[in-house]
């Protein structure tokens, strides 16, 4: 799900407090031009130029418009074919004799085509192939992102409640399938005298919050933002909305993002943040 790797949160926010305003807001602008720079790399978002889903069986790949698994030119017209069997542990996936390895493995096999790639990816038990295009017109056409001006007052220390056991919440997807992921707790918070909750899931030793807020579809993304913060420590959890952003799926019609849970559709304007990107 996530965009771009930076320093731990844990750091980043140890950092954050200690800062003055001034230097706060120089450490926001670093982030965030570490977060583009990161979406418009090689094999960045930007370049995310197909998702098509496998039937069982044989799937044609290549540039011809007319195969079950369409590459952008100058691919050849047929590249492979990717077969698709089911056993014991599930679908499989194979090109000629290599096993395509899906994204759920953690070490997915990637195929290279001069300038373009694909990867079999797993979701709700079907497997798809995505494709990405480092030379997509969403990455030379990029306009860059904008967002609000850093706000201190944004960076709020939150209560951490931990559930007696995990529970699983199952995200709505743009894609259609559902994804589902274990919460520890929630966090809860006060704004403008009101108090507010919302439900992370844990993600690479972080916690991941699909959230949608009283600004989504006017100056921010309509379906959601993301937001991640250090795991809790001593019964606080540190959040900063400034580093609130954008879904995969605002760059590419080919994501499969995670729609946020009704307890984490806030009434409250979180002014902080990505905003809406503009093609």
């Amino acid at each position: 799900m996530r965009l771009t790797l930076f320093l731990t949160s844990a750091f980043i926010a140890a950092i954050a407090l200690a800062q003055t305003p001034a230097e706060y807001r120089q450490s926001i602008s670093q982030w965030r031009t570490q977060r583009e720079t990161a979406l418009k790399a090689d094999n960045g978002w930007l370049t995310v130029a197909g998702l098509d889903w496998l039937k069982e069986g044989e799937n044609r790949v290549g540039s011809n418009p007319d195969f079950e698994v369409p590459l952008p030119k100058p691919a050849p017209e047929r590249f492979g074919v990717i077969t698709v069997k089911k056993g014991q542990a599930g679908l499989k996936a194979w090109l000629g004799s290599q096993e395509l390895k899906a994204d759920t493995s953690g070490q997915p096999t990637v195929i290279t085509v001069g300038r373009i790639n694909f990867q079999v990816i797993e979701r709700e038990g079907k497997l798809a192939v995505r494709v990405k295009d480092n030379d997509s017109a969403a990455r030379r056409n990029f306009t860059g992102l904008k967002w609000y001006p850093a706000d201190a007052s944004w960076r709020v220390r939150a209560r951490f409640v931990k559930f007696a056991k995990p529970k699983t919440i199952v995200f709505d997807t743009a894609v259609g399938v559902k994804e589902p992921m274990q919460s520890p707790g929630y966090v809860a918070f006060e704004r403008g005298g009101n108090s507010y909750r919302l439900e992370p899931v844990e993600e690479d030793g972080e916690l991941f919050f699909v959230m949608r807020d009283a600004t989504s579809g006017n100056t921010t993304y309509a379906a959601s933002r993301f937001l991640y913060a250090p795991l809790a420590k001593d019964g606080y959890v540190d959040l900063d909305f400034n580093k609130a952003e954008n879904p995969p799926c605002v760059f590419s019609d080919y994501a499969t993002c995670p729609l946020p849970p009704p307890q984490n559709r806030l009434t409250l304007a979180v002014t902080a943040g990505e905003m809406m990107y503009r093609h």
